[in-house]
């Protein structure tokens, strides 16, 4: 079953762009207007992060998210045949600002957003670092379709770690080289083992383990986001924090990473995954306060 739903997504994947984007039209309409899908989530987000705007400004980029999230999908289907040459066309990046560090000894902890789109930035990476690139994924339920996102994301050299199984899965790969490439704004499981700062102006948890690792490896911390420039393009912005992370206080990494997504998100509030519950946990003062960053 595996090969023949490989092989409908490969044929799919050799369509033109224009006919995947009419599709990704078509899959807009119904999930924003018939399925509804997470609407009063997108919306609830919004208002968090932008009380100054209108209902009307919120209700743009809603939809606005919704059409980038729907050629997110169709995005995915073209990178199961995408060449190394239109790749690199259409995802633009200084990745010097990664491999320069290879010289140094330094392995690296890359950390990024929910931003659009984040499997075109994962093959790019894999495909331009110097570095190996050890994306952490979270596994997909049906296991015919687990299979065939791994086979796409490792097309290009990925070396692919479980979320569900990092703390084994990832300790091989710590003897070598490596870039270990981690989504920072994952929501926590629970709100009491986390850092507690604030995100669009309210208190928010964050997990620990991407500042912990870096500080137990003494990787070097690079920040990325990547913004849609138009359908299909997408420009990276890749930025050091530090090469030395044991020399900082706790939470600084992790602070500053928040910074930068939300620098990034107020810029391009349409490109990040806002159908998502970001704000789920309630911060209890006399119980987190120590916690804060």
């Amino acid at each position: 079953m595996y090969y023949l739903v490989y092989g409908i997504f490969y044929l799919l994947s050799l369509l033109p762009w224009r006919v995947l984007y009419l599709v990704s039209d078509a899959g807009y309409a119904i999930v924003y207007y018939l399925v509804r899908y997470r609407r009063n989530v997108v919306m609830h987000n919004l208002k968090i992060a932008f009380p100054e705007k209108t209902d009307t400004e919120r209700k743009r980029i809603a939809k606005d998210f919704y059409k980038n999230f729907a050629d997110n999908f169709m995005e995915v289907i073209k990178l199961v045949s995408i060449s190394e040459k239109e790749l690199n066309r259409r995802f633009t990046c200084d990745y010097n600002v990664v491999n320069d560090l290879y010289i140094t000894g330094k392995n690296v902890q890359l950390l990024s957003g929910h931003f659009f789109n984040w499997e075109f930035a994962n093959l790019a990476f894999s495909n331009n670092f110097v570095y190996p690139l050890i994306c952490v994924y979270m596994p997909v339920t049906n296991k015919i379709f687990d299979r065939l996102f791994r086979k796409m994301r490792s097309r290009f050299g990925s070396r692919l770690v479980a979320a569900t199984e990092f703390a084994r899965q990832f300790v091989p790969f710590t003897r070598g080289r490596y870039v270990c490439g981690l989504v920072g704004d994952q929501s926590p499981g629970g709100p009491d083992n986390v850092y507690w700062t604030r995100f669009f102006g309210r208190m928010t948890p964050f997990v620990k383990g991407p500042e912990k690792g870096a500080v137990r490896l003494d990787a070097a911390v690079v920040l990325s986001s990547f913004i849609k420039v138009k359908r299909g393009y997408y420009r990276c912005k890749l930025k050091l924090l530090t090469a030395d992370p044991k020399s900082l206080h706790a939470g600084d990494i992790t602070r500053q990473m928040i910074a930068f997504i939300e620098e990034t998100v107020r810029k391009y509030p349409a490109n990040y995954l806002w159908s998502h519950r970001r704000w789920k946990w309630e911060f209890e003062e006399d119980k987190y306060v120590k916690n804060v960053i």
